[in-house]
């Protein structure tokens, strides 16, 4: 029962249903990972199996996976399936031109391999995902386990010289120990309070030795669907010129047909 949700979750769920829209029968589709893109998988679901819908899933990670399989989406890997359709996930933050940050559940890695291995990546996301400029949330980088202590040092000294509000770096733990991707690798979480030029950051990032893929995700998605707590949901666009947006709808999808 959608009363029984809390308002976060209802605002979760409202993006995640309005962005199944754009999956259509016989597509292969990118399944994200965290708490939004697990109601889209849900959703997903739902129309596999009352509406018949034939699509195949290549999820971002096993937990997803899982899910998925749960649902009865038949899932096959990226390899598998060459090239997407359309990848829908979710995102910690966006900014008015469409760089994320992504990585808060761990999954970044996949989630970049999949998103780019796909014609479109609609980002679906609650209110407060929406941001003037990046870096509130700490930024995750993964790196291999071997040198990683040497890795973050490095990490640090890059920091230095690039335009951020804070340079703390601090290793992801869970259980007692480092938490562990599904890759196997570690994720340093970099706690930058602002990010002055993203583009800039990643690439950087990406240079140094040990650093497998950072969370930064730039020019990957032109669509993004935003959840509200009152059911609503709303379709951003990106255009061509100038980072401006295009509102396509605001549809409540928990109103009572009619009203």
């Amino acid at each position: 029962m959608t009363s029984d949700l809390s308002p976060a979750d209802r605002a979760k769920r409202a993006a995640a249903i309005r962005a199944c829209d754009f999956v259509e029968d016989g597509m292969r589709v990118g399944l994200g990972t965290g708490s939004t893109a697990a109601w889209m998988v849900r959703r997903l679901g739902e129309r596999v199996r009352d509406e018949g819908l034939r699509i195949t899933g290549v999820p971002t990670s096993d937990r997803t996976a899982a899910l998925a399989r749960e649902l009865d989406i038949p899932v096959i890997t990226l390899d598998d399936a060459g090239w997407l359709d359309v990848t829908i996930d979710g995102a910690d933050e966006f900014d008015p031109a469409f760089n994320l940050i992504k990585g808060g559940g761990g999954a970044h890695l996949r989630e970049k391999i999949v998103a780019t291995a796909s014609e479109r990546m609609v980002v679906i996301a609650d209110a407060g995902k929406d941001v003037t400029t990046l870096g509130a949330f700490p930024l995750p980088v993964e790196v291999i386990p071997f040198g990683h202590v040497a890795t973050r040092k490095l990490i640090g000294e890059l920091l230095a010289g690039y335009d951020v509000g804070g340079r703390d770096v601090a290793l992801r733990m869970a259980g007692g120990g480092p938490f562990v991707t599904d890759e196997g690798n570690y994720i340093y979480d970099l706690h930058l309070k602002r990010i002055g030029d993203a583009p800039r950051l990643a690439a950087g990032l990406n240079r140094i030795a040990g650093v497998v893929e950072n969370g930064l995700f730039i020019g990957v998605s032109d669509t993004v669907v935003i959840g509200f707590e009152d059911g609503s949901a709303e379709v951003r666009t990106l255009t061509a010129a100038g980072g401006a947006w295009d509102v396509l709808d605001g549809e409540n999808i928990f109103a009572d047909p009619g009203t």
